[in-house]
C-alpha cells in the first residue's frame, strides 16, 4: 500500500482510535468514565463550531485511505480467495505436524524469531489472522462511513471501498464454496466391486434414470441442448493434452522396459577366444556402455522425465473427474431449467443441482485455462529433457566409439569404401560356406539301412502314407507305460508324431500313433525315422524282402575309420580305430577329412579383420 502524506499518518491514526466513539468523531474527547461530560445544552451549542473542523480533518485523512483500498481491490481478492480456499487444507497439515515433537519445536522457533510479539501462540493462530482481517476490512470502512458526515470530500471514496471490499468477501466466500464443491469430486477413490455395489441405492437408481432419459430426449431432438462454446473449447484443448500425455507416458513406459532388456545382456563377458584385435576393442567399448553409459542414462530418463511424467498424468486426473461430473450436473441442470419453466418452481434438492452445476462450470471456466498453460508448459518441459538426455547419450556413445574405430586396422577407410570392403567380403565368406557345403557333402556317406520285420514293415507303411515321413519316429529303448493313457512298446517300434505335449503342457510327453493304439510315451526316448532315399540300393546293401520298403535307423551310424574302415557306431560320436572320427545321426566323417574342408575356407578370411 502507498504511504501516507507527512502528517496525515498521525491524523488517520487518531481517527482509526475513534471509529468506537461517535462524540469524538463529533469532537469531544473519549475520556475515560470519570472524565465528566459537558451537559447537553453545551454539547449542542458546541457542536456547530466544532464539527466543521472535525469533518475537514476526517476528510483529509480518510481520502486516500478509500483510493488505496479500491486500488488494492483485485490484487486482495486474489491473494485472499486462494488462501481462505486452502485455509482448511493447511489446518490438516498443521495436525499432521503436530505429532513430530522436533518438527513443532522447530515451527515455534521460527515463529517466535519471525514474529517476536506473538509470544506462544501456535501456527494456527498465526494462519486464522488472515482470515479475519479480510472480514474487518468492509465492516471497519462501513463504521467509518457511518461517523462521516454525508457532505464531506472523503465520503464517496469511503462509500465506494466499502462497497468493493464487501464485494471482495462475496467473491471469496463464492470461490471457496466452489472450490468445496470441486473437492468432492476431483477425489480419486479406488473401490472396489462390493464396495461399489454397496453404494448403489433407490436415490441412486432414481437419479441415473433422469439422467439417461435427458440424454436420450437431447439425442431424439425432443429438448434442445445447452451449448457453451467457450468450454467446449476449453476441455477440447484438455483432452487433447491428456491424450499427448497417455502417448507420451506409453512410450516412455516401453523405453524403460527395453532398456531393462538391454541392460541384461553382457556381450563384453561373452569369450571368443580370439585373443586382442578388434574383438578385443569392442569388448572394451560393450564393458563401457553397459556398465556406465546405458545405466546412467535410464536412471537419469526415470527421475527427469518419468517421475514428472506420471506427477503430470496424476494431475489431470483431478480436472478429468470435474468435466464429467460437470456433464451429469449439466442434464440435472437442463432438467431443472426445463421444469422451473414448466411449473415456475423446483424442489430444494433440483435448486442445491443447479447451483452446483454452476458452482462446477464457473470453477472450470475460470481455470481451466490457466491449467492448460501450465500442462502444456509442463509437457514441453518433459520433451526438452527427453530430447536433451537422448543427445547426451549420443554423443556420448559416439565419442567412446570414435576413440576405439581409430585403433581398428580400416579406420583410415571412408565410409563408402567400407561398405564396399565388408560387402566383398561377405560375398566371398559366403562363396567359400556353399563350397564347403559342397565338399562336406562328398566325403559324407550315406546312412546305414536296417531291414524291418514283415510285420512291421506293412505297419510302417501305413504310418509313412498317412503322415508322412517328417511325422516318423523310432522309439530307442524300451518303454514302460505306467498310467492310462501312457504307452508300451519295444525299442525299434516305429510311431507318428500327433501332438509333442500332453494336454497339461508338457512337452515331455508325445502323443503318438502305432498304427493301431494312440497314447503318451517320453520324447526324450523318440528319435527321428529317417527314409532311405534309393531303395533299390537299400534293397542291396540289406537285403530286405521283395515287396517290402527299406528305411534307416536314425540310432546308428557309419563312422570313417583309417584302420577299422566301416563300423556301427551309437548316435553322439565316438572316436574309433587309429585316427578320430565325428559321427551323429545318420553321419559319419573323419576328422582330417573336416580340417582339410574347413582349412579351404581359413585362408581368404584372414585378410579381413573387424
Amino acid at each position: 500500500m502507498t504511504s501516507c502524506p507527512p502528517g496525515q499518518g498521525v491524523q488517520m491514526r487518531k481517527v482509526w482510535s475513534l471509529r468506537t466513539d461517535p462524540c469524538s468523531i463529533r469532537g469531544w474527547p473519549s475520556g475515560s468514565s470519570s472524565t465528566p461530560r459537558p451537559p447537553i445544552c453545551m454539547c449542542s451549542s458546541s457542536v456547530p463550531q466544532t464539527s466543521g473542523a472535525a469533518c475537514s480533518s476526517f476528510s483529509l485523512a480518510f481520502s486516500p485511505s478509500g483510493d488505496v483500498f479500491l486500488e488494492f481491490q483485485e490484487e486482495l481478492e486474489q491473494v485472499y480467495k486462494v488462501y481462505c480456499a486452502s485455509y482448511e487444507q493447511a489446518l490438516l497439515l498443521v495436525e499432521n505436524y503436530q505429532k513430530d515433537p522436533e518438527l513443532q519445536r522447530g515451527i515455534q522457533r521460527t515463529i517466535e524469531a519471525v514474529l517476536p510479539q506473538a509470544g506462544p501462540s501456535g501456527l494456527s493462530f498465526l494462519l486464522v489472522n488472515p482470515l479475519q482481517r479480510v472480514t474487518k476490512y468492509p465492516l471497519l470502512l462501513q463504521k467509518i462511513l457511518e461517523n462521516t458526515l454525508p457532505d464531506a470530500s472523503a465520503y464517496p471514496v469511503l462509500q465506494r471501498a466499502a462497497s468493493a471490499l464487501q464485494d471482495v468477501v462475496t467473491h471469496i466466500n463464492e470461490y471457496k464454496r466452489r472450490k468445496e464443491v470441486a473437492s468432492r469430486y476431483t477425489k480419486v477413490e479406488q473401490l472396489s466391486l462390493r464396495e461399489r455395489l454397496a453404494r448403489i441405492n433407490t436415490h441412486t437408481l432414481s437419479k441415473k434414470t433422469t439422467r439417461l432419459s435427458q440424454l436420450l430426449k437431447q439425442e431424439a431432438g425432443l429438448v434442445p441442448k445447452l451449448e457453451d462454446k467457450e468450454f467446449d473449447d476449453l476441455e477440447e484443448k484438455f483432452h487433447c493434452v491428456s491424450l499427448c500425455v497417455t502417448e507420451l507416458k506409453s512410450n516412455v513406459a516401453a523405453h524403460l522396459d527395453a532398456l531393462e532388456v538391454l541392460l541384461r545382456f553382457r556381450p563384453h563377458e561373452s569369450h571368443l577366444d580370439i585373443p586382442g584385435g578388434p574383438v578385443a576393442q569392442y569388448g572394451d567399448l560393450a564393458r563401457d556402455l553397459q556398465l556406465q553409459a546405458f545405466p546412467q542414462f535410464k536412471q537419469r530418463l526415470e527421475g527427469l522425465v518419468w517421475q514428472p511424467l506420471c506427477s503430470l498424468a496424476k494431475a489431470l486426473a483431478g480436472p478429468q473427474n470435474l468435466i464429467r461430473k460437470r456433464l451429469d450436473k449439466l442434464l440435472d441442470f437442463e432438467r431443472a431449467e426445463e421444469k422451473l419453466s414448466e411449473v415456475g418452481s423446483v424442489t430444494y434438492e433440483e435448486e442445491a443441482a443447479r447451483h452446483t452445476y454452476q458452482a462446477l462450470n464457473s470453477l472450470l471456466v475460470a481455470e481451466l485455462p490457466q491449467f492448460n498453460q501450465l500442462a502444456v508448459q509442463w509437457l514441453r518441459q518433459i520433451l526438452c529433457t527427453l530430447v536433451t538426455l537422448q543427445g547426451d547419450l549420443a554423443k556420448h556413445v559416439l565419442q567412446r566409439a570414435e576413440s576405439s574405430l581409430a585403433q581398428l586396422p580400416h579406420h583410415h577407410l571412408s565410409e563408402p569404401a567400407f561398405r564396399d570392403l565388408v560387402a566383398d567380403t561377405l560375398d566371398q565368406a559366403g562363396h567359400q560356406l556353399r563350397s564347403f557345403q559342397e565338399n562336406f557333402e562328398k566325403v559324407l556317406p550315406p546312412p546305414t539301412t536296417w531291414p524291418l520285420l514283415p510285420g512291421a514293415e506293412r505297419q510302417v507303411q501305413a504310418l509313412l502314407s498317412r503322415y508322412g515321413p517328417g511325422k516318423l519316429y523310432q522309439v530307442t529303448s524300451n518303454i514302460s507305460g505306467s498310467g492310462t493313457l501312457d504307452l508300451t512298446l519295444p525299442r525299434g517300434h516305429v510311431v507318428a508324431l500327433l501332438q509333442n505335449k500332453d494336454t497339461k503342457g508338457n512337452s515331455s510327453r508325445w502323443l503318438v500313433d502305432t498304427g493301431g493304439h494312440r497314447g503318451y510315451v517320453p520324447a526324450g526316448k523318440l528319435e527321428l525315422y529317417h527314409v532311405a532315399p534309393s531303395e533299390e540300393d537299400l534293397r542291396g546293401q540289406a537285403k530286405p524282402h521283395e515287396n517290402s520298403p527299406s528305411f534307416c535307423c536314425p540310432s546308428w551310424s557309419r563312422v570313417i575309420s583309417d584302420s577299422e574302415g566301416w563300423a556301427p557306431c551309437p548316435v553322439g560320436g565316438q572316436w574309433r580305430g587309429s585316427q578320430e572320427t565325428l559321427a551323429g545321426p545318420g553321419v559319419g566323417v573323419s576328422k582330417s577329412q573336416l580340417w582339410n574342408v574347413c582349412g579351404q575356407m581359413q585362408r581368404p578370411l584372414q585378410g579381413f579383420e573387424g
